[in-house]
């Protein structure tokens, strides 16, 4: 029987080829692995040691500033701005930028220099550059190469330059920006008129302009244009940067040299609560420089708000009445070239209202103009007259000196070497009421002679002892005259003491007529005797507010002032109405009746005029300081329930007329106080609601304190 013939099986044949194909990749697999870790591996190691995570801070905007009832005082208005950042120290590269960058954009050539110019034509025309100093040369001299460029920069010439056409010139103008900026810093390239279609074509190319960036500029708005403007202050602009005497302070902190800060006042006192969040954004570049990857680190946020205790549309009023004022007085009295308001809640110390206007010349067209003067009402001060004549009385009434029946006889004071000290008429005996209400010089007189026990005959010496003046100046520094007030600013001025201790120089003390006080320590004084003897420091910020995303609505609270009492006056509450009795009288009988005698708001204060010499320079050169007067209104409203308190001063008048002034001025502050505080809470109701209501305060987030100090 045959066997049958078994068919032979081409199964081992493929499997031995699929086994040799696997090992064939797996061979080619290891032999790269083995090429990339062994041969190439230090390269690679390298390449990613040499990657770097950059981080660039942009800036955000500041935080905003409002008025007591929530109306918009500063601001930030956005505009269209065009940035690069310096990853690299390479002057072709940005050159290169630059020059793409002068194809999309305008550039204003306004502010390239000579230098500039030079460092251009240096980098465009290697060959000629070099051939400026020859290689013999610099072997000869041993040149280094900054001492190279120096030579090279002196041997150009204005042909050379001429050379330069308009379109380099932006060039110049664009690169120049670029330079002036820090590494890994945003520099703003173009701030200011960018179109949007410049926008949209930078935005469109970014791909070929490495660190070039569109993006926001945040300028500050100041809303009610001009007023208040000296006490808000400023902020250094982008190019001035971070101000050289606080560098060290800044980047301590976190700032950029080139961020823009706080400079002057408010805006300086309170940086670091103005001062936004800066988004952080890390950038991973090669080691050419070039931008692999960006990743937002941080977002940006605003900064906090401020409210502050003025009330806007009361200080519109207060200064368009002092600008209307001083401008009809000017013409008759050429050296009363300012005048003060100060309006002050003296139950709490809120600042209601702080103006103040004066006459500057313009540099640019000569032409005398009337500025903000605000800030005069704490660093400036003045002789202030009889107003002071309440705390003379309080003096003598606490030391003893006086009684509250106590009367003397209005008449001519005449001291041995003295020129003869009198009232503006002989009023005969008097009282206190009397002594304030028609502002008797010689009822004050008479009770600093008290105080002192000195013994006076016409016509002989008086002995007064320098222990006066310390002990008037000690009772007048209880009400604020003299000392600083509390103000949370820098900068403030105590006045001047006068150093001579003369018998008539404690008289003329007494009515105000020797040291200098400021308008701020005057409202100060003021609302102590209004507010039964107590001193209150004076506040401007009410409240600050946390950044929203929704620039609309206004954040929760963080913090809210409120009321520091500084101390309370030495003397008896009967003494204290004793005076108050006769600042009321002063408004319905007496040196100011013919004003307020008929206010509905029944006001009280105390009128005040002072001999002074005009030293601020508006005069003849060479000329002695002509004699002037000073002339001041301070008072409160209303008598019996005190809300507010003012302070006026118009210093360096020649004519009588000025005492109207300042009397026109309180009026007008009083009109508009009374009638502005019912629109200022409609207001008030109305823009909180409009931001979603009142959030509660954040107590463990209370930090209006920390500032620039």
């Amino acid at each position: 029987m045959k066997k049958k013939r078994r068919k032979k099986t081409h199964i081992s044949l493929r499997l031995n080829l699929l086994f040799f194909v696997v090992f064939l990749l797996f061979a080619i697999l290891i032999l790269r692995l083995g090429l990339v870790q062994i041969v190439q591996g230090e390269d690679y190691k390298r390449e990613v040691e040499e990657t770097q995570d950059s981080t660039v801070s942009n800036p955000a905007p500041r935080g905003k500033i409002y008025d007591r009832y929530h109306r918009s005082i500063v601001d930030n208005k956005p505009l269209n701005a065009i940035t690069y950042t310096r990853f690299k120290n390479d002057p072709e590269q940005s050159l290169k930028v630059a020059k793409k960058l002068a194809k999309l954009i305008d550039k204003s050539t306004d502010k390239v220099t000579e230098r500039d110019m030079k460092d251009y034509w240096l980098m465009v025309h290697p060959k000629k550059a070099k051939n400026l100093v020859p290689q013999s040369e610099i072997k000869k001299k041993e040149l280094a190469d900054d001492k190279v460029y120096e030579l090279q920069l002196e041997r150009i010439t204005k042909k050379d330059l001429a050379s330069i056409s308009d379109a380099e010139m932006e060039v110049i103008a664009i690169k120049r920006e670029m330079d002036s900026g820090y590494k890994m810093t945003p520099q703003n390239i173009k701030n200011e008129g960018v179109t949007d279609a410049e926008y949209a074509r930078v935005s469109e190319n970014l791909a070929d302009l490495p660190g070039v960036n569109t993006t926001t500029y945040w300028k500050r708005n100041y809303v009610y244009d001009g007023l208040l403007r000296s006490l808000l202050g400023n902020i250094t602009s982008d190019e001035e940067g971070l101000p050289k005497d606080r560098l060290d302070y800044y980047l301590t902190r976190d700032y950029s040299r080139n961020d823009q800060v706080g400079k002057s006042y408010l805006e300086s006192r309170y940086e670091e609560l103005l001062n936004g969040q800066k988004e952080q954004v890390e950038y991973i570049n090669n080691e050419a420089g070039d931008i692999l990857d960006t990743e937002l680190v941080k977002e940006g946020q605003r900064g906090r708000d401020l409210v502050l205790t003025i009330d806007m549309e009361l200080q519109k009023a207060v200064e368009e009445s002092l600008t209307k004022r001083l401008q009809a007085h000017h013409s008759g009295n050429p050296y009363m070239d300012r005048a003060f308001v100060m309006m002050m809640d003296p139950r709490n110390g809120d600042i209601l209202a702080m103006a103040g206007k004066r006459y500057e010349k313009n540099e640019k067209t000569g032409v005398q103009e009337i500025t903000d003067y605000a800030l005069g009402n704490l660093v400036s001060s003045y002789n202030m007259g009889s107003t002071v004549k309440g705390a003379t009385i309080l003096a003598g009434l606490d030391s003893g000196a006086i009684q509250p029946g106590t009367t003397f006889v209005d008449e001519p004071i005449k001291i041995k070497g003295t020129p003869l000290k009198k009232s503006y008429k002989n009023m005969g005996r008097i009282g206190i009421g009397t002594a304030l209400e028609m502002s008797s010089n010689v009822y004050m007189f008479k009770t600093v002679m008290a105080m002192a026990d000195a013994n006076y005959v016409p016509g002989r010496s008086l002995n007064i002892p320098k222990s006066t003046f310390d002990q008037l100046r000690n009772y007048y520094s209880q009400f604020g005259l003299g000392t600083e007030t509390g103000l949370d600013l820098q900068n403030e001025f105590t006045g001047y003491q006068g150093t001579k201790y003369n018998p008539g120089f404690a008289l003329d003390l007494g009515i105000g007529q020797y040291d200098t006080y400021t308008p701020l320590q005057l409202v100060q004084y003021v609302s102590t005797i209004a507010n039964d003897g107590y001193r209150v420091k004076p506040q401007l910020l009410k409240e600050v507010r946390e950044a929203t995303v929704d620039e609309d609505k206004e954040g929760k609270i963080l913090y809210e002032s409120e009321p520091e009492i500084l101390n309370r006056i030495s003397m008896k509450d009967e003494y204290i109405d004793v005076v108050q009795n006769g600042f009321r009288r002063v408004m319905t009988s007496g040196t100011a009746a013919k004003t307020f005698k008929n206010a509905a708001y029944n006001p009280a204060g105390k009128t005040g005029t002072a001999q002074s010499f005009y030293t601020e320079g508006n005069r003849p050169e060479g000329t002695e300081p002509p004699e002037t007067e000073n002339h001041t209104l301070v008072g409160y409203a209303p008598y019996d329930n005190p809300e507010v308190a003012f302070a006026v001063v118009v210093p360096y008048g020649t004519t009588s007329d000025i005492g109207t002034m300042s009397q026109q001025v309180a009026k007008d502050a009083l009109d508009a106080y009374f009638e502005k505080k019912e629109e200022g809470e409609k207001d008030q109701q109305e823009n909180l609601n409009a931001a979603g209501g009142v959030q509660a305060v954040d107590s463990e987030d209370s930090e209006a304190s920390s500032g620039d100090d």
